[in-house]
């Protein structure tokens, strides 16, 4: 083991000593930290330690990261001070374990299909590695010592080997878990994400008129298609993919056979012209795909179902919000029959976002102000001053993260659509084996 990584396992265990061990303002702000972050996890030891070590990085005391009062209050560090402050570089992933290496691991972020040497600095970790093998999971914070290689920056959740599904499924709850990670060390592909938000926004305006249309579920979501289905046609353009070519032709392009493309397209239930493209970027990492809207069963069977399109927030599709603006422009709302539900509704469902509630409070202020002062009990809410903070108090983030409809670099896309597929081909044979099974219990 060289020296720099010798002195980067005392340095980090230093740190964190340092920011354990603290009072007063440091010592508070782990403890807002953490209270925070550990409703997104497990809450065990490995999510413990994953918080702290975080919390090193991201976390803020004022103006100030842990890692900057670490070194005004070591100035002794000298030539440390350089590899501290590079460890705000560290960042959260889902790594597959493309190769192991005597002293530590390559791994590819499944984010970004990005690749880091990582070597191993105390034993207890290169005595663990015994079990990995190649293309093992790890939930893990890597941070950087050197130009060629990282470390792992605290501890690690092992996943072993996961299939498609389970794996598009850990994919989705660090998505969720870890939405400030997402492409975080690929600032292009994030930039270029949230432009797919803004483009698709513009989009839907110039489809619909408007940035706020009520249809019923089923007309709302044949509408969606026709939308995706003009989306698609100018990606296929962009792409330049002829679309006037024959599937045969494109086939032939894409380097597969014709019968492939629309046996995937089938399972995928998706245009064959578009898997053609997956195919012919399938070695493209550096391309984004938008992914597939599809309006859930529930929502497609409401009776009213309200589109709003926002350039930072996407798209949201609520099947209450026609009843929410007849609650606020009742003369008493509170006799409107499961008004305080849906209200409670409103502020303690995630899905029901603070662009939802700032479109509400500007065209309704008044009215929503008057609401909000009687069901929470507040004669003295102001709508102007208070609705950030009741937000925060909700645990709704006021700033979007990156929505849904944000397109995905192509290796993900596929990655989804591959585990899409293979769910509904086991659902299939599941259902075929249950309809044989039924069929020989019946009487002739």
């Amino acid at each position: 083991m060289d020296a720099i990584l010798e002195r980067s396992h005392a340095l980090k265990q230093a740190l964190i000593d340092f920011v354990l061990n603290a009072e007063g303002e440091l010592a508070q702000a782990l403890e807002t930290y953490a209270a925070v972050q550990s409703r997104r996890g497990s809450g065990d030891n490995a999510q413990q330690d994953l918080i702290i070590h975080s919390f090193v990085t991201e976390g803020k005391v004022g103006d100030s990261s842990p890692l900057d009062l670490f070194i005004q209050s070591n100035p002794d560090l000298s030539d440390d001070r350089q590899l501290i402050t590079s460890w705000h570089r560290s960042f959260m992933g889902l790594f597959a374990i493309a190769k192991i290496l005597p002293d530590g691991m390559e791994l590819m972020n499944w984010l970004t299909a990005k690749n880091y040497t990582v070597k191993l600095n105390n034993p207890q970790t290169l005595q663990e590695m015994s079990r990995f093998k190649e293309g093992d999971i790890l939930l893990t914070r890597i941070a950087p010592v050197t130009d060629d290689y990282w470390i792992f920056f605290g501890s690690y959740v092992f996943m072993g080997k996961l299939g498609k599904p389970k794996l598009a499924v850990a994919l989705g709850n660090f998505k969720d878990n870890y939405k400030q990670h997402i492409y975080s060390d690929a600032p292009e592909l994030l930039e270029e994400a949230w432009q797919s938000v803004e483009q698709y926004h513009q989009q839907f305006v110039d489809f619909f008129g408007s940035d706020e249309n009520t249809l019923p579920g089923y007309q709302l979501n044949k509408k969606i298609a026709e939308l995706q289905e003009i989306v698609t046609q100018k990606s296929l353009e962009a792409a330049g993919i002829d679309s006037s070519k024959s599937l045969a032709e494109m086939a032939q392009q894409a380097g597969v056979e014709e019968e492939e493309i629309q046996a995937a397209a089938a399972e995928m239930g998706a245009d064959s012209k578009t898997v053609a493209q997956i195919f012919k970027n399938k070695t493209d990492i550096g391309k984004m795909v938008m992914p597939k809207v599809d309006l859930p069963p529930e929502l497609k069977k409401a009776e009213q179902v309200t589109a709003l399109s926002h350039p930072r927030w996407g798209q949201m599709f609520l099947p209450t919000y026609s009843q929410v603006k007849s609650i606020l422009v009742a003369e008493d709302w509170q006799s409107i029959e499961g008004s305080e539900k849906l209200i409670r509704y409103y502020l303690e469902d995630k899905s029901i976002n603070a662009f939802i509630w700032k479109r509400l409070m500007q065209k309704y202020p008044t009215q929503l102000e008057k609401v909000l002062q009687g069901f929470l009990q507040r004669p003295d809410f102001s709508i102007e001053s208070n609705l950030d903070a009741l937000l925060q108090e909700f645990n709704k983030p006021i700033e979007p993260d990156l929505p849904e409809i944000a397109s995905v670099p192509i290796h993900l896309h596929n990655l989804f659509q591959e585990a899409l597929a293979e769910v509904n081909k086991s659902n299939k044979s599941k259902n075929k084996g249950q309809k044989q099974a039924a069929k020989g219990f019946q009487r002739g």
